[in-house]
C-alpha cells in the first residue's frame, strides 16, 4: 500500500529542527520584524526566498535558505526542498546530518524511495544525537511502509518511538503511522511482534484487541479499559475514543431480507445452480428472515423493481462481469450494501460495495512471493497461447520486475503437439543435441553422450489446466539434465481437478500447486459439509464445486465484511481460502499449498515472507558485504 504523503507543517519542524545544537530551523516567530522586509519578502513563498538567497552571501544567504526550507516543507514543495538543501550543503556552519535527513524526506515524498534510502544508509555512521537517530529510523520505516512492507516498517517505527520516549523528541505522524502499519498485519504477525519494550507491547496489544473485538462494542470497551490500566500514559492512548466510536460504526450488517442475483437462464444457468446450492447450504448459520433469488440476466429496471418490492437490505451478485457493469448506474443498488461475485470493468468507490472474485492473479502473486522467499533467481513460465495465458504471464512479469533484474523465461504452447518443442527450446536441449551430433561426426567409434539442459533455470511455474499440466510434466522430466538437480515445479489451481485426480494422478510426483481449501482432501472441516456435498452432488464439475464454495463464503462474509474492509490485517477463514481486504474493497484470497507426494495430495506449508523491492535488497546485500 502506498502511504499517504506525510503532512509536514510546523509540528514537523519543531521535531526535526531540534536535530541540531548548532542550527535551529527558523519559525514564524523568528522571522525578522523589520517592516520593510515584510513588505518585500513573503516568508511563505519558498521559491521567492530561494531566488532571493542566490543574490546574497554569508549569513544572509544561509538565513534566507533556512526560511526557504521552512516554507518548502510547509507547502510540500519537495523538489524545491531538495534544491534548497543542496544549496546549504556547501556551508560549513550547516548541520549536514540534519540537512541530509531533509533531502531524504524530500526524495521519499517524490516517490523516489530508492534515492531516499541511499541517503539514509549513508548517514548511519554519522548519527550521534538522539533526534537524528529518531528521525532516521522514522524516515526509513516510512519508506518500507510506502512499499507495502508494514512488518519491516514497524521495526524502524518502534526504534523511533523508543528513542523519542527516552529523549523527549517529538515526531509528527509517528503514532499515526505505527497504527496504520499495525492494521496491515494478521493476528499471527501481531503475535510475533508482541514482545520488546513497553512501548512496542502496548501498541501491539491494542492492535490485537481491535482485530478481535472490532464491531463488538461491549467487549472492545472492556478490553480497552484493561489496556489503559496496564499501559498508563502510553502514546497510543489518544486512539481509545476513536476506536470505541469506530467499533460502534462497524457493527455488522443486520441483514433480514437478502437478494441474490445469479444466472437462472441461458448458458450460465448451471453456474447459477451451483451458486444457489452454496447459498442454501450457508443459510443454516444465518439469522436472515427471507432470501430472494433474482435472475441477473433481467434488465436493470426489472432487477431494481424486484429489490424495491421485496424491501431488500443486502445484495449478493451478480456473477457475470457484463451484468455487474450494466448495474453500475443503479441508484437502488448504490444505496445498498452489496457483495459482487466478480470485478467490474471499472471499480465503483462506494464504501458499501465489495468485490469477491475467484481471481487467478491472486494465485500468481502468492506463488511469486514464495519464489522470492526461496531466493529463486530465474523462473521459467509455461502458459497456453491464449488471452488468459498472456494476461497471467504479463501480471507475473510486472510484479517480478520490482524485485529482480533477471527476466523470467516464458514459453507459450498452442497445443499438446508443440509442448515438447517449447520445453526443449527453453531448456536449450536442442542445442545440446546438436553439439552431441557434431562431436559424434568427428569419431568413428561409438561416443557415449548425455544431453544437458541449461543450468540457470531454478524454478518452473505452469499456468495451464489439468490436462496441459499432466502433458507438460513428463516433457519437463525428460528434458532436464540427469547431471543437474531436479528443478522445483509449481502450478496454479487450474492444474488440479478433484474429479480427474480421484482416478488418475498421472506422473505428478513433486509438483506444488495452490488451491482452495474446499477442493483439497482433509483441508476443510465444516461439520461434515464435504461429505454431505459429495452425497448430494458426486459428479459435479470442478468449476461448480468452486462456485459452491464461493457462494457459501459470500453469505458467511456478511457479518465480517465491515471489519475486513476497516482492518487490512483481519482475515476470514473460508472454503475458498484466507480472505482479506487490502484496498478498494476487493476481497483477496490466500490459497492453500499442496504437493503430490507418494501418489497422494498432501497439504504443505511454504514460506510466504513478503519480499522487499530490489533496491532495498541490493542495499541490504551491500551493508552485509561491508560488515563482512
Amino acid at each position: 500500500m502506498r502511504l499517504k504523503i506525510i503532512s509536514l507543517v510546523i509540528a514537523i519542524l519543531s521535531g526535526l529542527s531540534a536535530c541540531s545544537t548548532t542550527e535551529k530551523v527558523p519559525t514564524a516567530n523568528s522571522k525578522p520584524q523589520n517592516k520593510q522586509s515584510k513588505h518585500t519578502l513573503d516568508y511563505s513563498d519558498a521559491l521567492a526566498l530561494f531566488e532571493k538567497a542566490q543574490s546574497k552571501s554569508g549569513v544572509d544567504r544561509i538565513q534566507l535558505l533556512y526560511y526557504a526550507r521552512d516554507a518548502a516543507i510547509s507547502s510540500k514543495e519537495w523538489q524545491l526542498l531538495e534544491q534548497i538543501c543542496f544549496a546549504l550543503e556547501s556551508k560549513v556552519s550547516v548541520d549536514h546530518v540534519q540537512n541530509k535527513l531533509y533531502i531524504a524526506l524530500a526524495r521519499k515524498n517524490q516517490q523516489r524511495a530508492s534515492a531516499a534510502l541511499a541517503i539514509l544508509n549513508s548517514l548511519e555512521d554519522q548519527l550521534s544525537l538522539p533526534e537524528h537517530k529518531a528521525w532516521h529510523q522514522y524516515l526509513t520505516g516510512s519508506i518500507y511502509a510506502s512499499e507495502g512492507l508494514p512488518n519491516q516498517a514497524l521495526s524502524y517505527f518502534f526504534n523511533a518511538a523508543n528513542i523519542s520516549t527516552q529523549s523527549n523528541v517529538t515526531i509528527a505522524n509517528l503514532n499515526d503511522d505505527i497504527w496504520q502499519a499495525l492494521q496491515q498485519l494478521s493476528s499471527y504477525a501481531l503475535e510475533k511482534l508482541d514482545t520488546g519494550t513497553v512501548i512496542q507491547q502496548g501498541w501491539v496489544k491494542l492492535a490485537k484487541y481491535q482485530l478481535v473485538y472490532l464491531g463488538a462494542g461491549v467487549q472492545l470497551h472492556q478490553a480497552l479499559n484493561n489496556w489503559q490500566r496496564r499501559f498508563v500514559s502510553h502514546p497510543a492512548s489518544y486512539l481509545l475514543p476513536k476506536e470505541v466510536a469506530t467499533s460502534v460504526n462497524l457493527v455488522p450488517y443486520d441483514t433480514k431480507r437478502l437478494a441474490i442475483l445469479l444466472p437462472q437462464s441461458g448458458s450460465s444457468e448451471r453456474f447459477g445452480i451451483a451458486l444457489k446450492n452454496g447459498f442454501l447450504a450457508a443459510l443454516d448459520k444465518q439469522s436472515i428472515d427471507e432470501v430472494f433469488f433474482i435472475d441477473e440476466a433481467q434488465s436493470p429496471q426489472e432487477i431494481e423493481q424486484a429489490i424495491v418490492r421485496h424491501q431488500i437490505d443486502f445484495v449478493i451478485g451478480p456473477l457475470l462481469k457484463n451484468n455487474i457493469d450494466k448495474l453500475a448506474a443503479s441508484d437502488v443498488l448504490s444505496a445498498l450494501p452489496t457483495i459482487y461475485l466478480n470485478t467490474p470493468s471499472q471499480l465503483n468507490l462506494n464504501t458499501q460495495h465489495y468485490y469477491f472474485a475467484l481471481n487467478p492473479e491472486h494465485e500468481v502473486e502468492q506463488a511469486l512471493v514464495h519464489f522470492l522467499a526461496k531466493e529463486y533467481q530465474k523462473p521459467m513460465l509455461l502458459a497456453p497461447d491464449n488471452n488468459s495465458g498472456h494476461r497471467l504471464i504479463n501480471h507475473f512479469q510486472q510484479q517480478w520486475q520490482r524485485f529482480s533484474e533477471a527476466q523470467p523465461e516464458v514459453g507459450f504452447y498452442t497445443d499438446s503437439k508443440n509442448m515438447a518443442k517449447v520445453v526443449a527450446n527453453l531448456l536449450e536441449v536442442d542445442e545440446s543435441k546438436q553439439r552431441i551430433k557434431t562431436i559424434k561426426s568427428l569419431f568413428r567409434q561409438e561416443v557415449e553422450s548425455e544431453t544437458r539442459s541449461r543450468g540457470d533455470i531454478d524454478v518452473i511455474y505452469i499456468l495451464g489446466d489439468t490436462i496441459e499440466t499432466r502433458l507438460l510434466k513428463p516433457y519437463l522430466d525428460v528434458n532436464v539434465s540427469t547431471f543437474a538437480e531436479r528443478i522445483p515445479l509449481y502450478a496454479t489451481s487450474k492444474s488440479y481437478s478433484r474429479r480427474i485426480d480421484s482416478t488418475d494422478k498421472g506422473d505428478l510426483e513433486g509438483l506444488y500447486f495452490t488451491e482452495q481449501p474446499w477442493m483439497l482432501p482433509g483441508a476443510v472441516q465444516q461439520n461434515g459439509l464435504r461429505e454431505k456435498y459429495l452425497t448430494l452432488w458426486p459428479e459435479q464439475a470442478d468449476i461448480e464445486q468452486r462456485l459452491f464454495a464461493m457462494a457459501y463464503d459470500s453469505l458467511n462474509l456478511i457479518p465480517q465484511i465491515k471489519q475486513l474492509a476497516h482492518i487490512p490485517g483481519k482475515e476470514f477463514s473460508g472454503l475458498t481460502g484466507q480472505i482479506s481486504i487490502k484496498r478498494d474493497n476487493i476481497l483477496t484470497r490466500t490459497l492453500s499449498w499442496a504437493q503430490y507426494r507418494q501418489n497422494k495430495v498432501r497439504l504443505v506449508k511454504l514460506d510466504e515472507t513478503p519480499p522487499a523491492p530490489l533496491y532495498m535488497r541490493q542495499t541490504q546485500k551491500t551493508d552485509e558485504q561491508v560488515l563482512n
